[in-house]
């Protein structure tokens, strides 16, 4: 009887332990695309279970990632392109540890992850959202060595935002230190709905332009600075994107390429990958894939574009339309009645749009 009962009382012991390692915690979503809590502290190796309800008015995921990765998560999101929805926005990738579902607004998901001692990030990597909308779970035996949440670095704070962009110009408009080439998701003036912001690296602030996604086009470019994000922390994600610097390219033509002799569809866009952290988009006009990267002249205002395709037997053109202060240096052929009619056979060639 006597080991009957320690044996119940082991059991019992146990299941308490087990039972003090277990943790719920509910996160909601808050207006200007921020969560409620910011900073969750639980013991090491506790194994969490994160409730996370969407009383916004859009939609929302929520991503825990590994120590120091948050920032190259929301890139790979944002490189998903088409893909994303599928995926409810979340990479493939061994830095995510846990993730839930695309949360429709009003709706409930939950993910369930242990934690070792570390500072676990979690974000939402929904395009435009991940530089803005995250927090941090803090796994330690010791939380009175945490830094304050004021000084927190792991903690989205505009306040300290604005400080920083006082003393570095570069800075404004960021939650964390910009490093270029950079990406964002976000709405920018004069362009469609799906606008991608770029910006490249170069003296005096580096040069920027936008990709419309939507319409598979490089829409303009400017210099002197990349973008300021402030105004998007309480608009909700849905304010437009401000210039930083001056615009000195605009295309005011459409859909740049010719492909066939046929009747031509909308092109489709097949989203883009990061290459040394710049992107190459990838879309598809009448059966052909198009691959464009854009870079900067390495002296002077201008840019690179560099297109390859895919191989095919119709003729293509590429239509280059003037711009005031702007000449189009092609790589093969030459530009007649603002078009440049690509040889047979061309798999690869560039456009160096040069300001004079």
């Amino acid at each position: 009887m006597y080991r009957f009962l320690s044996l119940v009382g082991f059991m019992l012991a146990t299941l308490t332990a087990y039972a003090q390692r277990d943790t719920l915690i509910t996160i909601t979503s808050s207006g200007g695309l921020q969560f409620d809590q910011k900073r969750l502290i639980i013991k090491p190796n506790t194994r969490l279970r994160l409730i996370f309800q969407n009383k916004d008015d859009m939609a929302h995921n929520l991503v825990v990632t590994r120590p120091n990765s948050r920032l190259r998560v929301v890139e790979f999101a944002l490189a998903l392109g088409a893909k994303g929805p599928a995926q409810h926005h979340v990479p493939t990738m061994d830095d995510v540890l846990a993730h839930t579902t695309s949360v429709e607004p009003g709706n409930t998901d939950s993910l369930t992850v242990t934690l070792t001692e570390g500072a676990y990030p979690f974000v939402c990597t929904y395009p435009g959202h991940g530089s803005i909308m995250y927090g941090v779970i803090y796994a330690t035996s010791a939380p009175d060595r945490l830094p304050s949440p004021e000084t927190d670095r792991n903690l989205p704070n505009p306040e300290r935002t604005a400080e920083a962009a006082h003393h570095h110009t570069t800075d404004s408009g960021h939650p964390y230190a910009l490093q270029l080439p950079a990406v964002y998701r976000t709405f920018m003036p004069d362009c469609g709905p799906a606008a991608i912001a770029v910006g490249l690296p170069g003296p005096e602030g580096g040069q920027s332009y936008v990709f419309d996604a939507g319409q598979c086009r490089l829409r303009y470019a400017w210099s002197g600075g990349f973008v300021d994000n402030t105004e998007q922390w309480d608009g909700k994600g849905q304010r437009f994107t401000k210039l930083v610097g001056e615009i000195y390219f605009r295309d005011t033509g459409g859909f740049p390429w010719k492909v066939g002799n046929a009747k031509q569809g909308p092109p489709q866009f097949k989203g883009y990958r990061l290459i040394n952290r710049y992107p190459e988009f990838r879309y598809v006009v009448n059966g052909v894939e198009v691959r464009e990267m854009v870079k900067p002249l390495a002296r002077g205002r201008g840019l690179i574009r560099t297109f390859t395709l895919s191989p095919t037997k119709q003729p293509i053109t590429f239509v280059a339309t003037a711009q005031p202060g702007i000449r189009l240096k092609p790589s093969v052929g030459s530009i007649q009645q603002g078009a440049i009619r690509l040889p047979a056979g061309t798999r690869q060639f560039s456009l160096t749009v040069l300001t004079l």
